[in-house]
């Protein structure tokens, strides 16, 4: 589900400079030479045959969630890890998925079309031509219906293009809406449409973002034909992710489950999603203003917003059903911590085969646990145990990992050291996220990987693009927000994670359709599977370093400079929408938007907007200068030279530092949301928010309550520099 799509996060990320690399890596300077011979060991191991063999075997047939095949993938993954010397169990959880039975899209005047709803099979790909045994188009976590209105063409569907229609006067309120996919979270769409008062919601696959616009066509080319549709969830997850009938607590066989129609993550409104080739006979009946030129797609068509004349009718009905969702665990037992764990998780199930999404993150897994198993059986055992995690249901709303993160949290807080979390993969550049804490470490290791294509380090070929797109050379792990299995770590139960990938030049249109096969993944996605192996050799030496370190690999300095610049960026916008508010209101008082307004154009009159006020950022001001001054101090101690004893009890207190970022009453409007640093953004779902509460004040114009959470957050901050000065007393 990432995530999504992955390409735009590498676009924004940029990895350190060798001089700076060698400043500060983890608490120590270097890796041992013991932990680098292990990881250059481990390197020379990983098989690119063996991600080929098992992707062709995964991926052989859909996979969704409660489907015979999956259960059939979970269940053979678990037979290779104890082949390589893992303690394996599959825990199950019972968990609502909606499969689809009548999807009926209709244009009822002023001519009459029925959309097909279906992709066709290609020439020289048996996978798309498995008949029945596809997963149909659709919605999960659309709610029933039967509606029939005009229909509106909204752009993207987000707030922006609402205050657009505001200006041109057009209201959405009992209409159907039409919106392309991308420019935010496909679940954002229909729920902010219901807010506006629609009754109905239709997605598509605009070509100008995912079609011919962008290259040859599959089977010719990657990108999306004209059948093509992507599947995918609605449900509201930025309210909270996981089963929606347990919101909060693990959905077992024997839990208390919310009734369906109480269930708040499920959509208000029906909404399906089209290729393009069926919404082009809808965009041509309707008329209305000229769409604005940055809503234009490709389609050879004039954009008209509407409402109307075109009428659609759209009835939707699901077959609702608890199903099973497996998770595989299997665990390696650490040789001296036992009892700290190292959890790395990739789910395995797929809207239809999942080449690339997410088997391609599964088998690069599945290969890095093989090696470490082999490497543990010749002696080399990891000193912390190793939990490496198979999610199932992540598809329809990261619901398996969230199931049993909700389920094991106390343990995980515990115990758990890290999550490091990987998805779908594919040919192009090094691209993380993750607790800024880790920067230090991700840093080192993407210097130690080389890149298969140019053979320099990852880290140098990422920051050559990053100079080529104007960017600098420093190294920032980008903030994570939601989209695969590693919310339910970091921001419900406040463990440090990661998210890695490689991608950027394996372009293609075949996300969540019937084209994301073996096929499709090995003509051009990640051929030879070289970066397949990258990713392995990445997140496998990261998973190394984290268990053999003697003091656990968190640096602070760096995360205090990211905390400074999202206050930093809190400030500017806060400034920003100021100024934006008082050049508007001047404008209004002089009469300008009346006078240049085209009377054949005509616009809402433009109104006084109110004026932005200050807030006070002191409290947080003051709690970050502090915090520097604790941080600095603790950067200054030889920790290696520190006893054993106060390593162990360093590592002990430096495993709950992300912890004291949540808030137990969680973000204002989701509580399940508890990291005060990052979250997803209410009405952008997977892009991150960073410092949560007060930007989303902000944005939403609650002033009083920008107020409480800059009071919340320097009181989080407060807590964590408490903390450091723990750090320090054990440091001396």
């Amino acid at each position: 589900m990432r995530k999504r799509p992955l390409l735009p996060l590498f676009l924004l990320l940029s990895i350190l400079s060798v001089s700076a690399q060698e400043q500060l890596i983890g608490f120590g300077k270097t890796a041992s030479d013991e932990e680098l011979k292990l990881e250059t060991e481990f390197e020379k191991r990983l098989s690119a045959t063996n991600l080929d063999d098992w992707m062709k075997r995964m991926a052989a047939e859909p996979h969704w969630v409660g489907t015979k095949f999956g259960e059939e993938n979970v269940k053979w993954m678990e037979k290779q890890f104890k082949s390589w010397g893992y303690d394996t169990r599959i825990d199950t959880y019972q968990v609502l998925f909606p499969y689809p039975k009548v999807r009926v899209l209709e244009l009822t005047a002023p001519t009459t079309y029925s959309a097909s709803l279906e992709a066709v099979p290609v020439e020289g790909d048996p996978y798309t031509a498995q008949g029945d045994k596809l997963l149909p188009s659709y919605n999960a976590f659309s709610t029933d219906g039967d509606v029939e209105a005009e229909l509106v063409f909204v752009n993207y569907g987000v707030p922006s293009d609402y205050e657009e229609l505001e200006k041109l006067g057009i209201d959405v309120k009992g209409k159907i809406v039409i919106a392309k996919y991308y420019g935010s979270w496909r679940g954002i769409k229909p729920k902010l449409a219901a807010e506006k008062g629609a009754i109905g919601c239709i997605i598509y696959s605009d070509p100008k973002d995912d079609g011919y616009y962008q290259g040859d066509v599959y089977p010719e080319g990657p990108y999306k034909n004209k059948t093509g549709v992507q599947r995918g969830s609605v449900m509201d997850m930025p309210l909270y992710p996981g089963d929606v009938l347990t919101p909060g607590y693990a959905a077992t066989k024997d839990a208390k489950r919310l009734d369906r129609e109480e269930a708040p993550t499920i959509t208000k409104i029906p909404v399906l999603p089209i290729s393009y080739e069926d919404a082009q006979p809808l965009l041509e009946a309707l008329k209305g203003p000229v769409a604005p030129d940055d809503w234009r797609g490709a389609l050879p068509l004039t954009y008209h917003i509407g409402p109307g004349p075109a009428k659609v009718h759209l009835k939707l009905e699901f077959d609702w059903q608890l199903k099973p969702a497996h998770n595989l665990i299997a665990t390696l037992k650490g040789s001296e911590f036992p009892d700290q764990w190292i959890v790395r998780g990739n789910h395995h199930d797929a809207w239809v085969h999942g080449a690339s999404d997410p088997v391609s993150g599964m088998v690069a897994l599945m290969e890095e646990a093989r090696v470490i198993g082999q490497l543990a059986k010749e002696g080399k055992r990891p000193k912390r145990t190793l939990v490496y995690c198979g999610w199932d249901a992540e598809e329809p709303g990261l619901i398996g990992s969230t199931e049993w993160v909700e389920d094991h949290r106390d343990e995980l807080q515990q115990k758990a050291v890290a999550y490091i979390n990987t998805d779908g993969n594919s040919r192009g550049y090094l691209g993380a996220g993750g607790s800024h804490s880790l920067q230090a470490m991700v840093s080192q290791v993407a210097h130690s990987v080389t890149d298969p294509q140019k053979g320099v380090s990852v880290a140098e070929r990422r920051k050559a693009a990053n100079a080529v797109r104007g960017g600098d050379n420093s190294f920032t792990l980008s903030a994570l927000g939601s989209g695969s299995d590693y919310t339910p770590f970091i921001q419900h139960s406040g463990i440090a994670s990661l998210n890695l990938g490689y991608g950027g030049e394996g372009s293609g249109g075949e996300y969540h359709t019937i084209y994301d096969t073996y096929t499709h993944y090995t003509r051009f996605k990640d051929p030879g599977f070289q970066y397949g192996v990258a990713l392995a050799n990445t997140a496998g030496r990261i998973t190394l370093r984290l268990a053999n370190a003697e003091v656990l690999p968190f640096e602070l300095t760096q995360w205090h400079g990211t905390i400074e610049t999202y206050l930093g960026e809190v400030m500017k916008t806060l400034e920003n929408m100021r100024s934006e508010v008082e050049k508007h209101n001047k404008k209004v008082e002089a009469n300008v938007y009346e006078l240049t307004m085209d009377p054949k154009k005509p616009l809402a009159p433009a109104k006084k907007e109110a004026e932005v006020p200050y807030l006070d950022f002191s409290p947080l001001q003051n709690v970050i200068a502090d915090l520097k001054k604790s941080i600095d101090t603790f950067s200054k101690a030889d920790l290696m030279a520190l006893s054993s004893a106060k390593k162990a009890q360093l590592n002990q207190e430096l495993m709950g530092m992300e912890q004291v970022l949540l808030q137990d009453k969680g973000l204002p409007r989701r509580d399940w949301f508890k990291h005060q640093i990052y979250a997803p953004g209410f009405y952008t779902g997977y892009g991150v928010k960073t410092l949560p509460g007060v930007r989303e004040a902000i944005e939403q114009k609650d002033w009083k309550e920008a107020q409480e959470q800059i009071g919340v957050l320097a009181a989080t901050l407060k807590s964590f520099d408490a903390q450091v000065q723990k750090l320090n007393s054990i440091a001396k």
